[in-house]
């Protein structure tokens, strides 16, 4: 039914437009209110005028009761003045009106119709019966009319005086009162003009409404309108952008969703155009790089194809320049290639575990000799032993990279020190120096593609521009990060961070699927109710079969499931905790320890006392040898399971 729903829903188009949402919004919130506030009113008159009609009718009813009581109307019916009063009642009121004595006779009719009958009525025996009742009254909607029953009641008072009460003492009379039933009263008036009335009302009312649907409608369109203007103008924006026509920031300032919009479009488009821009550097400077080495070796050619009878030295100098050019532009073409390759997603990483410290000797006994030419001390400090899962191409790079850098941008007699550390679950390795140093402006684009913060020096020692570029890519193959600190004139730092184990998503993504796997474990393993009872009855039902003789395949068959189900049981709750306490600290090692020693220790503890209490209680001295075998290959079972599950 949902799925017939919803695709009746996405037939309905219409209904997915904003515009659309917040007319029927508004109109709903325009008419809803005027139809209850009509119906409510309509009611209200209804119940109050014939209330105020009940009133008016019980007055009435009580005149002609005390009239009929002192002309004894209910013994002799020739009175004119009440057959006048009669008359004039139902007239005024539009009703009937029934005159009943004590024997349910009817004694007047002034429709002329039942007189002389009797009348079986519960009302009308209740107010002859019942003492003290005042009647009852009755309101008829569907057919438009009230009904009143009221007692005629006569009551006689006198006063005494109490002999013994001297004649002037007024405070010694009482009054004595006695009431007696001598008939009833049914009246029975129409509610014509009410309901005529609220029709009228009615009808005011709906015109009113019509009005006002016909306002809330106009004003309806007009507000959703207004609401949804800032967002097409924002879509206006958006679509003169794509289409080229600007290239500018857009700003919708009248809502704060719309700000949001603009500014999550802003930030897009200014990384579109940082792109771009990157894009146009990049192809200029690759042009340029590689034109350079071009032009170069042209002069060099043209040079010698002008000369004649030139000197074979010359020749030799001249073609070394060459080659040395060649070499530049090989270096180039081969760091774009590296580039290109990086930024494929379909690069597979050849990923094993190395051994970064040594790793790192042999970089930096690769890198000595460039730095014993220019008196530059290289030390490596090893905090602690690391073996990663990483590419060691890769990394090999970018330790190259980075020691290189920090000798050729480094002073004679400098000093390059490179660390590698770890925690439980990322390895560092830094390298400082004490060079030159990055002026701050230019720490910012030392990663991107041909940037040279001193180019004319950058050419001197041979650079290309690529190699940060290069670095920060291998990096971030291996979901790490990079950072550097420097100062000019002081030197520069360089920290990069990368998790001891690879996966194809980050580490933040890894832990939490593993710490998900980790809950459903738990989870499946707390669920040990349904456990115990079914160990319960087995015991029960073991016990039972070996009062009546020898266990033999029932026997081995309940011990080794009472000590599977201990040793489950056990090694569930010790492994649970220990990994509940070292969940936070470390997704890899710390589970993979604690687990195992847990499940251990309460295999080993807890798997004989199981063993031993269900033999005891199930089985005879007859079978314990078949029981403790088969307890001995469960545990063996089990402990295979533990090392599986940790």
């Amino acid at each position: 039914m949902r799925e017939r729903f919803k695709k009746i829903l996405d037939k309905l188009t219409f209904l997915k437009s904003l515009r659309v949402i917040f007319f029927i919004i508004i109109f709903l919130v325009g008419v809803v209110p005027c139809i209850i506030v009509q119906n409510g009113i309509l009611r209200d008159y209804e119940s109050r005028a014939v209330e105020l009609r009940k009133g008016q009718v019980k007055g009435q009813l009580r005149s002609l009761a005390n009239h009929l009581i002192s002309s004894n109307y209910l013994v002799n019916q020739e009175s004119g003045q009440v057959d006048a009063q009669l008359a004039e009642f139902a007239t005024l009121y539009d009703g009937r009106l029934l005159i009943i004595d004590p024997s349910l006779t009817v004694v007047k009719d002034t429709y002329g119709f039942s007189e002389n009958k009797t009348v079986v009525s519960q009302d009308v025996i209740s107010c002859l019966t019942v003492e003290g009742s005042s009647g009852s009254e009755s309101y008829d909607a569907q057919y438009g009319f009230i009904e009143i029953v009221m007692p005629i009641v006569e009551t006689r008072s006198m006063r005494d005086l109490d002999s013994s009460v001297h004649v002037g003492d007024l405070n010694a009379a009482y009054k004595t009162q006695a009431s007696t039933v001598r008939g009833v009263l049914i009246a029975s008036t129409s509610t014509e003009y009410i309901q005529q009335t609220k029709e009228i009302l009615r009808r005011k009312a709906l015109l009113l409404q019509i009005l006002m649907l016909i306002v809330v409608f106009i004003a309806s369109i007009l507000i959703s309108g207004a609401l949804v203007r800032p967002f097409e103008v924002l879509s206006r924006d958006i679509r003169e952008v794509k289409e080229g026509y600007s290239n500018e920031p857009i700003s919708a300032p009248q809502y704060i969703e719309t700000i949001h919009i603009a500014d999550a479009f802003n930030n897009v488009l200014g990384r579109m155009n940082a792109l771009d821009q990157s894009r146009q550097e990049f192809v200029a400077n690759v042009s340029h790089e590689l034109k350079t080495p071009m032009t170069s070796m042209k002069v060099l050619a043209a040079s010698l194809l002008s000369e004649e009878d030139v000197d074979p030295a010359v020749y030799r100098e001249f073609l070394e320049d060459i080659d040395h050019e060649i070499d530049r532009e090989n270096k180039i073409i081969s760091d774009l290639l590296v580039l290109v390759k990086e930024d494929r997603s379909d690069t597979e990483m050849v990923v094993q575990r190395t051994d970064i410290n040594e790793l790192a000797e042999s970089v930096m006994k690769r890198i000595r000799p460039i730095a014993e030419l220019r008196d530059i001390e290289l030390t490596l400090v090893n905090k602690k032993e690391v073996f990663a899962e990483v590419d060691a191409t890769r990394i090999s790079q970018v330790m190259t990279n980075l020691v290189e850098n920090a000798v050729k941008y480094n002073r004679v007699h400098g000093k390059v020190v490179m660390t590698v550390d770890a925690d439980h679950q990322y390895f560092e390795m830094s390298v400082m120096d004490n060079g030159i140093g990055i002026p701050e402006e230019a720490q910012g684009r030392i990663f991107e593609r041909f940037y040279r913060v001193d180019k004319s020096r950058s050419r001197e020692i041979g650079g290309t521009g690529l190699g940060l570029s290069i670095t920060k890519s291998s990096v971030l193959r291996h979901h790490g990060t990079i950072t550097v600190s420097s100062k000019e004139g002081e030197g520069t730092t360089f920290v990069v961070r990368i998790p001891l184990r690879y996966s194809a998503q980050p580490m933040e993504l890894r832990v939490g699927e593993q710490r998900r796997q980790i809950s459903r474990l738990l989870r499946g393993r707390r669920n040990n109710n349904a456990k115990e009872q079914y160990m319960e009855k087995t015991i029960h039902v073991s016990r039972s079969k070996s009062k009546d003789g020898p266990v033999g395949k029932t026997a081995e068959k309940t011990a080794e499931k009472s000590a599977d189900q201990s040793v489950e049981k056990t090694a569930g709750k010790s492994a649970d905790r220990s990994v509940e306490k070292t969940v936070g600290k470390s997704a890899d090692r710390s589970i993979e320890k604690t687990a195992e020693k847990s499940a251990d220790r309460s295999i080993e503890k807890t798997a004989g006392n199981a063993v031993k209490k269900t033999t005891d209680k199930t089985v005879g001295r007859t079978g314990k040898n078949a029981v403790k075998k088969t307890a001995d290959a469960s545990m063996e079972k089990e402990s295979g399971r533990g090392e599986v599950n940790s």
